[in-house]
């Protein structure tokens, strides 16, 4: 079991102790100053928690095939394993907010292998984005100064092409003045937020004039709420950051409302809670109801980032960790952990040095500071709901929001994040159960493994307390169901919000900033919304920030989500059931690969319903794997 040389492993520390990988030259003058320094910034991200350690780390190798508990043909090996592991493999303090991040010397051999891999991974990125950064500098001259919103759209004219060689989702650049456009991303690359209204349960926030309210939905505010037709989302709670010098923000709540007919999601009102706390509908002029859309935008754009380091990476990571300290690397169980979460203790030092620290992206580009953002991630995690586990089970999640199977008002008619999501779990979840049958022939044979209730135990513990774990695995079904929202969350929950969809569609200028960059209007009756838009260089520090979270180099690749299983290191050492049920996951992906690449708008300008086409869960384009 612990047959193989550590060589490997100083390969992978020494490699980071020589320093970055070096990038693709680029003229300094021909560069943005705050892009280069956030790409110097991820070419030498390194664990800030690193004591100084000596000792010999465990060999993880598993020389033959994978065993449950109870059929491993070296038990007490096997237990010196998990001892050596549970000794080696420690919890320390927290990088970046959220749960304990590794140390002791296997936490550290593992951290270190894992910036070392994402280094590698980030060393095309950094140099596509640093020639992106010079060419559009080069190209300057056709941006007019930006001097008005449709200028801002000149921006992807022939530019940022290897690191978003698609562009913009078709769509975003043309349409992004349409309500629908606006109010479909709820339910498409941001759905993480908004909520149907519980008429028996809940309460309005705030009121509309019954006239405004009948002229935009032909109903009443509380009409629509008694109807279960009325939605709500709320980032109030950013009210009280702490706001970067000169960059402003609303902190913006909203309704939504499914129209009479039930066919369409639309955008109702916008509050912005900050100085005259202005109200805004589309009965507004079109200068103030597209800046109120921009003003929730950056809103949203926040709380999407963050929120999603708390409910995906770190929910991964400490249930990961607790797997680590308690399971053997032979049984099946682990592998499957080992196989998924590729990279993940890279994330935290990741977001702490590039985004999090005085002077890195978010003091450049956002509307509150790094440490706000920390802070904020923090308490999402902890305390807001971000970290549960059962709780946010895919289905589960989506119910107790009313976004699915609602108990009031009609069915959604479009859910594209839904839509996709839900094939592509389904296709998980068959892989799993497939998976956990192979091992498990009976729901007790489950509960008798002593390493998955002792993995249960141990995250449910004073040290990686994690939140709403299962207290126990007691059968097939819950384990199917573990493992599958771990795939999920470090898959199409994860590239829902982050990856390739930043440059895609959430970050698309004009209509997606991630800061104001003049004080919100005291009065309805804005000339022109250009002039609350960044400037040139917080631009190209903006695209290349998401530049550096981009994976356009997976496309295609077995770095995609079709190829989640399908490894050798992992298939080789399983069964037959397991590689059958690999090779039907892959089939069904590839069929659905086939499906979102060819999707087009229909006789009416819509595709799942939307004024844009989205692609951001394309089977053959997301990783598999939780990678940024």
């Amino acid at each position: 079991m612990f047959g193989r040389s550590i060589s490997a492993y100083i390969c992978y520390a020494a490699l980071v102790r020589l320093g970055h990988v070096s990038a693709v030259a680029v003229p300094r003058q021909d560069q943005d100053a705050d892009a280069a320094s956030v790409i110097s910034k991820a070419q030498n991200i390194v664990n800030p928690l690193s004591p100084n350690q000596s000792g010999t780390p465990p060999d993880l190798t598993v020389l033959g095939n994978y065993y449950i508990t109870q059929k491993s043909p070296t038990p007490l090996l096997r237990a010196t394993g998990i001892l050596t592991k549970a000794l080696t493999f420690l919890y320390g303090p927290s990088i970046a907010g959220g749960p304990a991040y590794p140390t002791g010397i296997l936490g550290l051999v593992k951290v270190t292998a894992d910036l070392l891999a994402i280094q590698l991974d980030l060393t095309p990125e950094t140099a596509q984005a640093l020639v992106d950064n010079t060419d559009a500098i080069l190209g300057i001259a056709k941006y007019d100064g930006l001097q008005t919103v449709e200028d801002y759209t000149k921006l992807y004219d022939g530019e940022w092409m290897n690191t978003l060689p698609k562009g913009p989702d078709l769509g975003v650049l043309t349409n992004y003045t349409d309500d629908l456009l606006f109010s479909m991303e709820r339910l498409s690359n941001s759905p993480y937020q908004v909520r149907r209204l519980n008429p028996n349960s809940d309460s309005l926030n705030f009121q509309i004039d019954d006239t405004i309210a009948k002229n935009i939905t032909g109903s009443t505010l509380q009409q629509l709420f008694s109807a279960g037709r009325l939605f709500y989302s709320d980032y109030r709670d950013q009210g009280s950051l702490t706001p970067n010098l000169l960059r402003y923000s609303a902190a913006c709540d909203a309704y939504f409302y499914v129209d009479i007919n039930g066919d369409k999601f639309l955008p109702l009102a916008i509050r912005t809670n900050v100085g005259s706390n202005l109200i805004y509908t589309p009965a507004d002029t079109a200068n103030d109801w597209l800046l109120a859309k921009m003003m929730y935008n950056v809103n949203d754009f926040w709380f999407a980032q963050w929120n999603h380091l708390a409910s995906t990476h770190e929910v991964v990571q400490i249930v990961y960790s607790a797997a680590i300290r308690t399971i053997s690397e032979e049984h099946p169980v682990q592998a499957l952990l080992n196989r998924l979460m590729s990279e993940v203790f890279a994330i935290q030092p990741l977001a702490q040095t590039v985004l999090f620290d005085p002077g890195a992206a978010v003091d450049l580009v956002f509307s509150y500071s790094g440490t706000s953002a920390q802070a904020y991630t923090d308490k999402k995690y902890k305390n807001d709901g971000s970290g549960r586990f059962q709780a946010n089970y895919f289905k589960t999640e989506l119910q107790n929001r009313g976004l699915l199977n609602p108990a009031t008002g009609p069915t959604l008619k479009h859910f594209p994040f839904y839509e996709d999501a839900s094939t592509i779990h389904d296709a998980i979840s068959t892989f799993m159960t497939a998976f956990v049958g192979s091992y498990y022939s009976s729901d007790s044979v489950v509960a008798i493994d002593g390493e998955l209730q002792a993995w249960a135990k141990e995250c449910n513990g004073v040290l990686a307390a994690c939140k709403d774990f299962p207290a126990a695995i007691s059968s097939k079904a819950a384990l199917v169901d573990i493992l599958t929202h771990i795939a999920h969350l470090a898959s199409t929950s994860h590239h829902t919000i982050n990856t390739n969809e930043l440059l895609s569609i959430s970050s698309t200028l004009p209509f997606h900033p991630p800061a104001l960059y003049k004080p919100l209007p005291s009065a309805k009756g804005v000339n022109n919304v250009a002039e609350y838009l960044p400037p040139f260089t917080q631009v190209l520090t903006q695209f290349t920030i998401g530049a550096l979270f981009a994976r356009p180099d997976f496309v295609g690749t077995n770095r995609s989500l079709i190829h989640m299983f399908d490894v050798q290191t992992f298939l080789s050492k399983t069964n037959d059931q397991t590689r059958a049920a690999n090779g039907v996951f892959m089939s069904a992906m590839k069929s659905f690969s086939s499906q979102v690449s060819s999707r087009r708008f229909d006789g009416e300008g819509l595709s799942q319903g939307m004024p844009f086409v989205w692609q951001a869960l394309n089977p053959n384009v997301m990783p598999f794997s939780i990678t940024t």
